[in-house]
């Protein structure tokens, strides 16, 4: 994922916030900084030396957050510049402004259309899906021609692969394919971190999901709703759980759709052992009068991939002043979080979930790494020799463009809200 701005709760981008981070401004140049004596090799510094050590860092560190402070306090404030402009230069510049509300006007229009052709198209894949749950599920086997296409797809990816039996494809009956979306969806990488030994027992249970557009007049705003269909189990009295998400009914400046929030289904749970999103334990109390003891059954929340359903509630404008800051920030990122697990249901899950489910997704996974996650380190720091030891082995660490981009790092696929 891409590194964003701390989010406004109201206003994250869609599917990816876009917008370009602050970085930790440096000192300003020009400012002193504090110097240390230089040690010589061998002497060990005294107790003063290492107080100096330590009163420069702190002073550094200081100098460093009020510069960055400072910077901060003076985002979105004008220079003067612009003011200062004559007035036949300013009449240009207000010109430019109006071009400018036409060019966002056709990029909103832009943003629509795309996301309209995106309900199309959901709706010419919707016969595939559904021959894909059919045959997950067992109700159909699949076709001798699709069996085929398969086979070729398998041999150009492993050419050890071995094809099917002619006799066995068929003769044997249809069946289904046990823990299909269980493991598709513990193939992703960011999936697996959330889903517990515990979930896997109701996962087990998933029998499909699936995407649809809102669309009016069953709703006033944009987005989209996931539906995680389940077989009858022994957690939950739910058939389907459903996680909607919702997006500003305008297009934000970064010429994205924005999140506004996300509401999920309300889980019925049967029976409070059967609870994931929660763990018990016992606790002894003790009667202060009467000094008698009692055992006491008490719950904590527990973490849960079905806590997905649950989605953190963004503050309101009036709600978000009265939030402290470290809680808000905290907030913000749950939020970014929960909106990136969606999308990436949304946008990799559901369309190849064949491909998480064997795991050949993964491969393409880990070169959508973005090359600003990396950093120069020394040679000596990650355990390698000199460069001519590593000659050889140098061409298995180079990594080409990232899969799905072209030659010139630009998606193909512009009509996805990236």
């Amino acid at each position: 994922m891409s590194d964003s701005l701390p989010i406004n709760p109201t206003g994250i981008a869609a599917p990816t916030p876009q917008n370009t981070p602050l970085q930790n401004a440096p000192i300003a140049q020009g400012l002193s900084r504090p110097t240390v004596p230089d040690i010589t090799e061998g002497d060990e510094p005294d107790e003063d030396e290492e107080d100096a050590e330590d009163t420069a860092s702190g002073f550094q560190a200081t100098m460093a957050g009020l510069v960055q402070g400072k910077l901060q306090s003076l985002l979105g404030k004008s220079s003067g510049y612009v003011e200062s402009l004559p007035v036949e230069v300013k009449k240009s510049v207000a010109g430019l402004k109006g071009i400018q509300v036409k060019h966002t006007e056709l990029q909103n229009q832009y943003k629509k259309e795309c996301l309209e052709l995106e309900k199309k198209y959901l709706e010419l894949q919707k016969p595939l899906y559904e021959r894909r749950h059919a045959i997950v599920t067992g109700q159909a086997q699949p076709t001798p021609e699709e069996i085929e296409e398969g086979e070729k797809v398998a041999q150009e990816d492993d050419p050890a692969y071995t094809p099917l039996p002619a006799d066995a494809v068929a003769a044997t009956p249809a069946a289904a394919i046990p823990e299909f979306w269980l493991t598709a969806l513990r193939n992703h990488v960011g999936l697996s971190e959330i889903i517990t030994d515990r979930d896997a027992g109701a996962l087990k249970h998933l029998t499909d999901i699936r995407i649809a557009y809102l669309s009016p007049p069953e709703e006033d705003k944009p987005g989209f709703r996931l539906e995680f269909e389940f077989e009858e189990n022994e957690y939950f009295e739910n058939k389907v759980l459903t996680k909607t998400y919702y997006y500003q009914p305008e297009v934000g400046y970064s010429g994205d759709f924005l999140y506004e929030r996300a509401v999920g289904t309300e889980i019925k749970w049967k029976g409070d052992d059967k609870d994931l999103t929660k763990e018990y334990e016992i606790k002894k109390q003790r009667n202060k009068n009467t000094n008698r003891t009692r055992l006491v059954r008490k719950s904590r929340p527990s973490d849960s991939f079905f806590n997905f359903f649950s989605p953190p509630v963004p503050p309101s404008d009036d709600e978000e002043e009265e939030v402290d800051a470290e809680d808000l920030d905290e907030l913000e990122m749950k939020l970014e979080v929960d909106y990136q697990i969606g999308e990436d249901i949304k946008e990799k899950i559901i369309p190849r979930a064949i491909d998480y489910f064997t795991g050949k997704a993964l491969e393409y996974e880990s070169m959508d790494e973005d090359d600003d996650d990396y950093e120069d380190i020394d040679d000596d720091e990650d355990g390698f020799e000199d460069e001519d030891s590593d000659e050889d082995e140098a061409p298995a660490r180079r990594r080409g463009p990232p899969k799905g981009r072209g030659a010139n790092n630009v998606d193909p696929e512009e009509c996805k809200q990236q």
